[in-house]
């Protein structure tokens, strides 16, 4: 298997630097990219100031990108086949709030020993996560339903609620997006809601596991010898 190759010094400097600007740049983008699509009553220079701020936050993201790129030194191709996920953010910059869970993280690693067990990190990161995939899956599918023809998305209320049953993988079928963009909104958001709940589940079930393991040897430990289970 071929090993990920190191990230450049300069690289990981740039990062460091620009950290906390580019999870700001997220959040703008989000907040105005919200506004564009809930504020329909907005005066006319407010939602062009949306815009801007739409379109600023993305060239940052965009230059960000090309520094990274320069500073890798492994050329464009090699570069998105070892960072796919930072392409994927920069041609869909709807998800770029997730690097608020990166910060977090690194936040939590910023000594020794995180704060965090493993199992608390992988629930509360999966939680983040499905809390601003779910926000910005509404905005996207509410953008193009709410005006189709034959929508049962008709309200920003309907769009939360359908993005809450689809992350949870219920799947009412009350409310259905019926755009190709909403459908495609729609399967992203499945396999995002499966991969989540997977990875909940299975971190609560092996904190249990483990919890009750601890239980069990602490139990043994006080235990007098000749009194375990089944001593004749």
């Amino acid at each position: 298997m071929r090993e990920r190759p190191l990230i450049p010094p300069a690289q990981e400097r740039w990062d460091d630097l620009m950290e906390t600007p580019l999870t700001v740049m997220a959040l703008v983008y989000l907040a105005a990219y919200a506004l564009r699509i809930l504020g329909h009553d907005l005066a006319g220079p407010l939602r062009d100031l949306c815009l801007v701020l739409t379109y600023a936050a993305w060239a940052v993201f965009i230059v960000d990108y090309v520094v990274r790129v320069r500073l890798s030194g492994l050329g464009l191709f090699r570069f998105m086949r070892h960072h796919f996920l930072d392409t994927v953010v920069v041609l869909l910059p709807l998800l770029r709030p997730l690097r608020v869970v990166s910060v977090y993280d690194r936040v939590q690693r910023r000594r020794d020993k995180p704060r965090l067990t493993l199992y608390a990190r992988v629930m509360a990161y999966a939680g983040m996560t499905a809390g601003l995939l779910g926000f910005a899956g509404a905005l996207t599918v509410y953008h193009y339903e709410y005006t189709a023809p034959g929508a049962t998305i008709r309200t920003f209320g309907d769009a939360v609620w359908w993005a809450c049953a689809t992350l949870a993988t219920v799947g009412y079928g009350d409310v259905t997006p019926v755009t190709p963009m909403g459908r495609l909104t729609a399967v992203g958001m499945m396999g995002v809601g499966l991969a989540l709940l997977g990875a909940v589940t299975g971190s609560f079930s092996s904190w249990l596991i483990q919890a009750f393991t601890r239980e069990d040897e602490k139990e043994d430990g006080k235990r007098p010898p000749g009194d375990s289970p089944g001593a004749s």
